[in-house]
Order: structure tokens, then C-alpha cells, then sequence
């Protein structure tokens, strides 16, 4: 396709070049990705199939549609969140590889919306997905096309949580793999990748000191553990707030204060959300905070914090930073909101680091090449991918770090595998 042709709703095509080098530099952190696609361009598993990639348009992200592509997938990408579009990978995408791009950083939801409509008129065979926007909506406005799609992968937990639900419903028309439970995949990302790119969102856009603060973290899965752990590092006090039991057993077994988050507003100078659910932290919560309390979210959707409820008790909104916004309250306090709620750590900061997403993203790859490769085959249900997939992730990412590990003798495998004295 050629590129004056291409249709495409970025920014500023005049960005490409800054997007090109951020590629670039990205890919060179991303080794396991890199074999995978070396592999792709000679075997060429997606050839004449159509996909429609629904994800936060980052550099790491090129470097996944730009595999896909190089296995013969006819891509589009979409943004899967207004906020976290780099408009220059965006631009560099259409210009120099040939993959049309519908996203604009700081987009209304009607644009958003539109945006989604744009990958679902691609008609895909594949969908690669970051939160299931693309796939609930195709499910739901436009059944009639769901029986072109071979099958989806899901990078989030928030995603994978609807597709339980669509697969309980009978909802779900096609197989789709849960990337996230894959152990390389929520074990390094969620946690190293949450965990460390959070803080830097919030440290981003308040410009704050961590060390001495109270930091709540509302939701102790593999994300609350990554973001508990990271600001415990930079000397914060932690709280931690949970509904399921065995989870606040360990946050308390690990060192954290573990409470109701009723209790933990009246405490907290940090609020960060990571549960994948609604109104965590509600009115109640926010009008209790101490005067200058921040409250940030780092779950996929904007709605783990309820902002638009506050508006109805606020008096002024206030834009201190880009990213950092002001709501004077009427009972005479403020409270400062981080990156509208939405995602801080791609909101007001740049995400994963390329490293971690390179995890990811060869889950995803693999996840596109197991669906391909059963097609036919597969339940209309949701799929982890197998473990020797898993274990090849991470056998080579180990490679690429210049590890060796140790492998069981025959006398070893001998006798674990056997049950007599």
C-alpha cells in the first residue's frame, strides 16, 4: 500500500522521524521478539490474513505489529486508551512500514470510538487486543462479522475478566488466548513492568518525592504486588487494600498494612488503583482524603477511581501539569488527579520498558501463530498457551541475557519421575 493512499487518522506525519529512531532503539531492547520475527519472514504464518491490533500505540507496540507484519499479516493498529498514544510512532508506522495507524494522543471517546469502528471495517481475521474494547464491540454491534475472526489474544487482565464473562455467557464466536496468564507474560510484566513504569508516571507528573509518603495500592494481583513492591523500594509506606483474603494474607505476610480502603483514605498522600473493577476508590473515599491527597490508576479503564463523580462535589478543576490536575473540593480540601485516571504509567509516562513488553509481545506473537495453526481446532472459549510455549519464552530470554541454567541428569529425571524408595 502505498503511503500518500494509506488511509489513517494520526497527529502530525511530520513526527515520523523522532517515531522511526524510538522503534528503533525499542527493538534493540527486545531480542526474544527479534528471533521471533526472523523466524516469521521466512515461514510467513499469517500470509493473507487481515489483523486488527487494538493496543496502546507505543514504540514496543510497533515492534509487534512490524513482526506480524513480516509473517505476512495484512495489520491495522488501533489505540486501545485516549491517553497513550506517542503520535510520533503513530506517524512512523504509516510512513516508513506501511501499516495504517487511527490514533491521536489526548482523543475524545467519540474518537476513540470511531477509531475502534476503523479496525473492525478492516474485517480482521486476527484481533490482538488491550483491554477487549475491540472484540465486546465487535461481539456486540457487529455480530454478523465475528465469523471472519480465526481468533484474539489478550494482553490484560481487565480483558481477560470480560472474556470469562462473554465465555460463561456463550457470548464469546470465536477461540481467544489469554496472554496474561501466561506465566512470562503476568509474572514479569505485570509485576517488574507495572510495578516500575507506575512510579515513574506518578513521579512524572507530580514531580514527587516517594520516600516518606503513605502510599495506598488498592488491588494485590500481580500489578498491586509490582507497584507495592517498587514503592516500598523508593522508601514509601504502604498500604494495601483487598477483597480477597488470601491475597491480603500474603500483603500482610509481605510487610504491608493491609486495610479497608474507607480506613486507608484518612491515611493515605498516594492513592494508586490496580484491580480491573469500578469505583475502588468512590466519593466516600475521595472526600475523606487529607487535604492534597493524589490519586492515581494504573488498571486498564478510567473508572477504577471515580473522577466523574467528584466533579459534582468540586468547585474548580485545576490544571497544575500536564498531567496533574487540581480538584478544589467543596468541603474546602483538594485533591489532585493523575492523568485523568487513566492509565499513569502510559499516560504520564511512556509505559513498559522494552525489555519487559518484549516478554509480552513474544506471548502475543506465539499466541497469533497457536491460533492460526489450530484453526479448526479450537472451542469458542478462552485458551492459556501451553507451557512448553511459555518455557521457550523464557529460555530465550535467558539467551539473550547471557544465562545459563542447569538441566537434570537421567538419574534425576529418573527419579522424579518415579515413585519407589
Amino acid at each position: 500500500m502505498n503511503m500518500t493512499e494509506m488511509k489513517c487518522d494520526i497527529k502530525d506525519m511530520s513526527l515520523a522521524e523522532q517515531g522511526k529512531n524510538n522503534i528503533e532503539w525499542a527493538m534493540k531492547d527486545m531480542p526474544v521478539l527479534e528471533q521471533i520475527k526472523k523466524r516469521f519472514m521466512v515461514e510467513r504464518p499469517f500470509a493473507g490474513l487481515r489483523l486488527a491490533a487494538c493496543s496502546h500505540v507505543t514504540k514496543e507496540t510497533a515492534a509487534l505489529c512490524i513482526a506480524m507484519q513480516a509473517g505476512g499479516a495484512d495489520a491495522i493498529l488501533v489505540a486501545s486508551n485516549p491517553l497513550s498514544t506517542q503520535d510520533d510512532v503513530a506517524a512512523a508506522l504509516v510512513k516508513y512500514y506501511n501499516i495504517p495507524v487511527f490514533a491521536i494522543a489526548g482523543e475524545s471517546v467519540e474518537t476513540y470510538r470511531s477509531h475502534i469502528k476503523e479496525a473492525i471495517n478492516h474485517r480482521p481475521n486476527l484481533i490482538i487486543e488491550d483491554g477487549c474494547d475491540l472484540v465486546s464491540t465487535l461481539h456486540s454491534d457487529y455480530p454478523e462479522l465475528t465469523s471472519n475472526v480465526i481468533g484474539s489474544t489478550e494482553e490484560t487482565t481487565t480483558g481477560i475478566i470480560r472474556l470469562q464473562a462473554m465465555e460463561k455467557d456463550g457470548a464469546l464466536k470465536f477461540p481467544a488466548v489469554g496472554v496474561n496468564t501466561s506465566l512470562t507474560k503476568h509474572l514479569y510484566d505485570n509485576r517488574y513492568g507495572t510495578g516500575q513504569s507506575s512510579m515513574d508516571g506518578i513521579m512524572r507528573a507530580a514531580n514527587i518525592l516517594i520516600a516518606g509518603k503513605t502510599v495506598v495500592i488498592s488491588g494485590y494481583g500481580w500489578c498491586g504486588k509490582g507497584c507495592a513492591l517498587r514503592a516500598k523500594a523508593l522508601g514509601a509506606n504502604v498500604i494495601v487494600c483487598e477483597v480477597d483474603p488470601l491475597k491480603a494474607l500474603e500483603a500482610a505476610m509481605e510487610g504491608y498494612r493491609v486495610m479497608p480502603i474507607a480506613e486507608a483514605a484518612l491515611e493515605g498522600d498516594i492513592f494508586l488503583t490496580v484491580t480491573g473493577d469500578k469505583h475502588v476508590v468512590d466519593i466516600q473515599h475521595l472526600l475523606s482524603m487529607k487535604n492534597g491527597a493524589m490519586v492515581a490508576n494504573a488498571g486498564h479503564f478510567d473508572w477504577e477511581v471515580n473522577v466523574n463523580g467528584l466533579k459534582e462535589f468540586t468547585t474548580e478543576i485545576k490544571q497544575i501539569r500536564p498531567y496533574l490536575q487540581e480538584y478544589k473540593l467543596n468541603n474546602g480540601k483538594s485533591v489532585y488527579v493523575l492523568a485523568e485516571g487513566r492509565l499513569v504509567n502510559l499516560g504520564a509516562a511512556e509505559g513498559h520498558p522494552a525489555s519487559v513488553m518484549d516478554m509480552s509481545f513474544a506471548n502475543q506473537a506465539l499466541g497469533m501463530e497457536f491460533i492460526v495453526k489450530n484453526q479448526g481446532k479450537l472451542e469458542n472459549r478462552l485458551y492459556t498457551l501451553p507451557e512448553s510455549v511459555d518455557k521457550s519464552i523464557a529460555e530465550l530470554k535467558l539467551k539473550t541475557m547471557g544465562i545459563s541454567i542447569d538441566s537434570l541428569t537421567p538419574e534425576q529425571e529418573e527419579y522424579l519421575n518415579s515413585w519407589k524408595i
